[in-house]
């Protein structure tokens, strides 16, 4: 297994992590046999940096992860995530970055979890009513006690993440980044490299969209948020869905899956940032993995770039309710 450092000096994992949330929920349901399974697969494949969150379930994410994890702690980097908080009513949702519930948060973690330690600790979104420092300040207290080894951001700016790294380094910036997705080439990207923080990049294949895989709304099950999600309606579908084929035609000329060939594009990007597909089948782990040995050249990445520039993908990336909790900042 390839590995890359999470930031200039920080810990090593493997080049591709795993993204767990899908497991548990929000693309339709979920076969926990299949889930453990692959969870197995990645440890045997070398894929050791799984990411979750207590929000995903909400809470059972994690609890699936602690079968896995048991009696073989040590095997794996184990990222988590605090901050977004959910109630009865599944479309609500609150954010809470105060300091007496950042440590509330981390106990209910690491029992759910059933681990001692938690490899990399991200705040999941910024809280608007309090400031990032005393955030940090907080997750720092955590580093200190041996509850958290690395702290990590999602979803905040270049000057949110400034303010952070002055109270505490911050290992790992967690944020979409994709070839539909280029936000963090306006900024955030370029801050990680001034401050030596790591790029990790959840949904790399546009929430599958890059997998060549759907055709219409209708292929996602009924439960699936994607129904809801700005680029998978209507016109935006369509006209996404015609950037894709692009892709398609790419990488068939390649002898690769697109979703190898959007994964390259992703690795390309710099050895800095690490990009974490999600799945809960085996078979999709196997060819996201087979990505690593995908090689693009400096004209297959300029065909890319002419297919998908910067702001081609037509939609926002989330409903206007969960695109307010984003900071730009």
């Amino acid at each position: 297994m390839q590995t890359r450092n999470l930031g200039k000096n920080g810990p090593q994992v493997s080049a591709l992590g795993l993204g767990c949330m899908g497991m548990s929920e929000f693309y339709g349901s979920g076969d926990e046999a299949e889930s453990l399974a692959t969870l197995d697969k990645a440890l045997e494949l070398g894929c050791n940096f799984w990411d979750t969150s207590d929000m995903y379930g909400p809470a059972t994410n994690e609890l699936l992860l602690a079968k896995a994890l048991k009696g073989r702690r040590q095997k794996v980097f184990l990222a988590t995530k605090f901050g977004i908080v959910r109630g009865a009513d599944p479309g609500v949702r609150g954010l809470n970055g105060k300091p007496e519930y950042v440590a509330q948060a981390c106990e209910a973690s690491l029992k759910r979890l059933g681990v001692e330690h938690i490899d990399l600790y991200y705040l999941h979104r910024l809280d608007p009513e309090t400031p990032i420092e005393d955030t940090v300040a907080a997750m720092a207290l955590l580093v200190k006690q041996g509850k958290v080894r690395h702290l990590g951001l999602s979803e905040v700016g270049p000057q949110t993440l400034r303010r952070a790294q002055r109270v505490h380094p911050i290992t790992a910036l967690q944020t979409e980044y994709s070839l539909w997705t280029r936000d963090p080439e306006a900024g955030p990207l370029q801050a990680c490299r001034e401050l030596g923080v790591g790029l990790v990049a959840y949904s790399p294949l546009g929430r599958g969209m890059l997998t060549g895989r759907f055709k219409s709304a209708e292929d996602f099950a009924p439960d699936d948020y994607r129904r809801h999600s700005p680029r998978f309606q209507g016109d935006n579908f369509a006209k996404n869905l015609g950037l894709v084929r692009q892709v398609e035609a790419m990488a068939q000329a390649k002898g690769v899956l697109p979703s190898q060939l959007a994964l390259a594009w992703v690795l390309a990007q710099g050895p800095d940032v690490v990009p974490i597909p999600g799945t809960k089948q085996r078979k999709y782990l196997e060819q996201n993995l087979a990505s690593l040995s995908v090689k693009l050249s400096s004209a297959d990445l300029a065909q890319l770039e002419a297919a998908f520039p910067q702001g081609a993908a037509q939609g926002e990336r989330y409903p206007s309710a969960v695109m307010a909790s984003i900071s730009r900042a």
